[in-house]
């Protein structure tokens, strides 16, 4: 299983990226992640990586410094925005034990990674915004400045704007879902639990998570509205916006999105699975190949298994043509499903006061009360997945 001399340039320096340059690194191939960005880093974000992604974080050898740098989770509460009541809880700890959720702020992950990549031997270049990609037996990706990096695999890990993408499946316009979502990181309450809490109201709703050792908060609110907004979640916005929109909530949001000093806005939009995940010496990755809503917290957990597969699938592999084939073939089905799934997941957030809430809150709290266990167990398609164990 080692693709020693196999020359791979990889395309984007986010989580999918960089851990796709560390599992072909690790396999023997010479790689180079090119990245337009100054420097490898990230704005201040939280991710939710859940035991699939955290699988293969550990097959790297970064699971103990991904752990001390995260915060384990215990639990999932969903609660009423009125009040911050509790509706039904997940716990994890008791009802998933030896599974791995953690809260991590990206720019720690990103960095975990960027310095595991360069002690491997993995060449990363900055300032290398590749303009287009070009297949073919000796592939290569095409900055901006007219440089030129041939390989022997271009992975297109280049997110929602890739390169490669359109090569490989045209341009499908994506499809506004009608909701917009903010992003802010707040100082950390005194008390804030190690758990995901999901204030649920209408036609919107809060989630938030504490990060760093409890020392800040990540805040994801989204909100129902017919206003186009661009993707992208590095549109900044008015906190005052926020604020506005979630003026209803009671408990300890008021105080929360009160501290919000900035915030960042983007519009939600469906994308189908790419068809076509590669191309005779090209393959995508991450949210080049499959946007995703944020309503299961998977797009860097998918970004992470498509990068194990990948590595694994080329080194199995008799041909490099073999490798992506089963490459995509082990993949697509997957992200399809988990896409569904969180797409099919806000509303049960975004109930309107009546009977329709009443009833949904009560059999969540139901269901919580009498099988918590099978609850949290409902999600071991998902969360059980472990692509390291799969070959």
């Amino acid at each position: 299983m080692r693709i020693d001399g196999l020359e791979v340039i990889v395309v984007g320096g986010g989580v999918g990226g960089l851990a796709a340059a560390l599992a072909l690194r690790a396999r023997g191939a010479a790689v180079t992640v090119l990245e337009q960005a100054p420097e490898i880093a990230e704005v201040g974000a939280g991710l939710q990586i859940s035991p699939n992604g955290f699988a293969v974080l550990d097959a790297l050898g970064l699971g103990a410094e991904a752990r001390a740098r995260g915060l384990a989770a215990e639990a999932v509460s969903l609660r009423r925005h009125q009040d911050g009541r509790e509706v039904m809880r997940m716990d994890l700890l008791r009802h998933a034990p030896g599974r791995r959720y953690l809260f991590v702020h990206r720019a720690d992950l990103i960095d975990l990674l960027a310095v595991a990549a360069r002690d491997s031997g993995v060449r990363i270049r900055l300032l290398q915004r590749v303009a287009r990609i070009e297949d073919g037996p000796r592939p290569a990706a095409v900055t901006a400045q007219d440089a030129r990096f041939e390989a022997d695999l271009v992975v297109g890990a280049d997110g929602l704007r890739s390169a490669l993408r359109p090569l490989l499946n045209g341009s499908p316009p994506p499809r506004f879902t009608g909701q917009v979502a903010w992003r802010a990181l707040v100082p950390g309450p005194a008390g804030h639990p190690t758990e995901a809490r999901v204030f649920m109201g209408p036609g919107r709703h809060l989630v938030t998570y504490p990060l760093r050792g409890g020392a800040m908060v990540n805040l994801v609110a989204v909100e129902e509205r017919s206003a186009w907004t661009d993707e992208g979640w590095h549109h900044r916005d008015d906190p005052e916006a926020l604020r506005a929109a979630f003026a209803g909530f009671g408990g300890p949001v008021p105080a929360l999105i009160g501290a919000v000093e900035e915030v960042h806005l983007w519009g939600l939009f469906r994308h189908p699975v790419a068809r076509r995940w590669h191309g005779m010496a090209t393959a995508l990755l991450g949210d080049a190949a499959h946007p995703t809503l944020p309503f299961l917290a998977q797009g860097a957990n998918l970004a992470l298994e498509d990068a194990w597969v990948l590595g694994d699938a080329v080194a199995r592999s008799g041909a490099l043509a073999d490798g992506l084939a089963d490459y995509q073939r082990r993949r697509r089905d997957r992200a399809q499903r988990v896409i569904a799934a969180a797409g099919r997941n806000a509303w049960k957030y975004h109930f309107r006061p009546g009977p329709l809430r009443a009833l949904g809150h009560g059999a969540l709290g139901l269901a919580g009360r009498l099988a918590p266990g099978a609850v949290v167990s409902s999600f071991d398609w998902l969360y059980g997945h472990d692509v390291t164990a799969a070959g």
